[in-house]
């Protein structure tokens, strides 16, 4: 450390040790720096460093509201936010009901956590010419698709058609930008089994104009989440066209992202179009299913044979329940990397708790576990759909990274404040006091001892690890002890 550093943490020292002072009361406060001061100075000389030094400093803090505390004639609340359980479960309570309300008033994420519910409708496919890479521009002209969709087939009993185009966007004269737009047949959302409700029957029931439904993250971008969006006007490249609604941006399970869809019927359908083609799978059909896709010998209007190939699109993506198990499941697997999953040694003593207190300390445990994963949960949630990021699976992983943070960071707190708990009162062990020389660690015990507020416990910490002691070990506190706490172990 260079001689600037250790000088200023040197007056930081003493401005703790002098702001400690000033909250001891007057009579005392003589007698309470000298004792600050020698400590500090054995601390010093034990080698113990200088960030020992710095701890021991705060806890002359804690000392000096304490005193405080006994001078206003109160005492000292050993039940602090940290030290209650009951507080510990009921603050945990609130902050779950705070995430569980955000996700409640977004959009988004009440439509993404209420499609956990909706069944995947099955057997839909994607058709595209055999030999074309898949995701690619399938090319299959519309008067193909009018042909097959006339006459009786035996692979698929369903069909519709869309094209992608990007379209520069009107509202009036105010221009929304670059759009990509999915032309489509007014079947398309029906065919995918997406919950749509169009305000509107189709374009006759607009003066010929179709209807337009857009995303929910351009309607986050464009429209500022305007609720009366629906019935607007927009021109859509040359054409003007109806808002009908409003699609999440998940219900989109097809290649490529799509800013908004423009449903018209057969008859708008420019012949010359070529765009790609979705079916929905006969019994036949489905039979010839493998490894997700199949193939299909069809006929062009001149009896010429046509070899496709169908990919399966019927999959329902992964729900926010499926991404937030496999968080769950990796900060687990990840969770003894960073800290033990210990709750330390228990000495064999006639003072240890009776066996009802026993399970209250580990259902204590269970609900503190339950109520952190119910919040890992929520909070995700309201991460992944408070503001729309990329594209439509942009949100599952936000939701994804944030759940596998707070679940690791969050246990990793669950497992530490249950070290420091007290078996028989659920308190939370304080003023921590250093034992023994580092030096000294295969020779004697080194480490820092905590005190149960109420009596009950003494909590050993070993500062270095070693074969004869690995880990913190309770030693329970007999009555002979009870002259050192007011009212006995059993108080409060």
């Amino acid at each position: 450390m260079t001689p600037l550093a250790e000088m200023l943490l040197g007056w930081l020292r003493r401005a703790l040790v002098g702001g400690a002072a000033l909250l001891v009361p007057a009579g005392m406060r003589a007698d309470w720096v000298r004792e600050w001061q020698a400590e500090i100075w054995h601390v010093e000389r034990s080698g113990a460093g200088a960030r020992a030094t710095t701890a021991f400093c705060l806890g002359a803090v804690q000392d000096a509201w304490c005193l405080w505390q006994h001078a206003r004639g109160n005492r000292p609340r050993p039940a602090s936010l940290h030290g209650s359980a009951g507080q510990c479960l009921l603050a945990m309570a609130t902050v779950l009901a705070a995430a569980g309300l955000i996700a409640y008033l977004l959009p988004e994420a009440r439509s993404a956590t209420s499609a956990l519910s909706a069944p995947a409708r099955t057997g839909l496919i994607r058709i595209e010419k055999a030999g074309g890479e898949r995701g690619g521009a399938t090319s299959i002209p519309f008067e193909q698709f009018e042909a097959w969709s006339r006459g009786r087939q035996r692979y698929f009993d369903e069909m519709a058609f869309y094209r992608m185009s990007r379209e520069i966007v009107l509202e009036g004269d105010s221009p929304k930008g670059g759009w990509k737009i999915a032309y489509a047949t007014s079947n398309l959302f029906t065919l995918l089994g997406v919950p749509v409700r169009l305000e509107n029957d189709g374009a006759a029931a607009n003066g010929g104009m179709p209807a337009v439904i857009i995303s929910d993250s351009m309607w986050r971008r464009a429209f500022g989440c305007d609720p009366d969006v629906v019935g607007r006007i927009l021109r859509v490249g040359r054409r003007e066209a109806r808002i009908a609604g409003v699609a999440a941006d998940r219900s989109w399970r097809l290649p490529g992202h799509v800013d908004a869809w423009v449903l018209e019927p057969e008859a708008a359908m420019a012949a010359h179009a070529s765009g790609n083609v979705v079916a929905h799978l006969t019994s036949a059909g489905r039979a010839e299913l493998w490894a997700g896709s199949v193939h299909i010998t069809a006929y062009e209007p001149d009896d010429r044979e046509l070899d496709l190939i169908g990919f399966s699109i019927g999959e329902e993506p992964a729900s926010p329940l499926d991404l937030y198990g496999f968080a769950l499941f990796l900060a687990f697997l990840s969770l003894p990397a960073i800290t033990t999953v210990s709750l330390g040694e228990y000495s064999s003593s006639p003072h240890r708790p009776h066996w009802p207190r026993r399970i209250a300390r580990w259902l204590y445990l269970g609900a503190k576990i339950a109520l952190l994963l119910s919040i890992v949960y929520y909070v995700s949630i309201d991460l992944a759909y408070w503001r729309p990021f990329g594209g439509p699976y942009a949100a599952d992983y936000i939701q994804m990274s944030s759940a596998f943070a707070l679940c690791l960071g969050g246990m990793r707190w669950v497992l530490l404040d249950q070290r420091q708990r007290c078996p028989v009162c659920l308190r939370r062990v304080a003023h921590p006091a250093q034992v023994g020389l580092a030096s000294r660690t295969f020779l004697a015990w080194n480490g820092t001892e905590l005190v149960c507020g109420g009596g009950h416990t003494l909590l050993h910490v070993p500062g270095l690890p070693t074969s004869w002691f690995s880990t913190q070990r309770w030693l329970y506190l007999d009555a002979s002890w009870d002259f050192l706490f007011a009212g006995g172990p059993d108080a409060g």
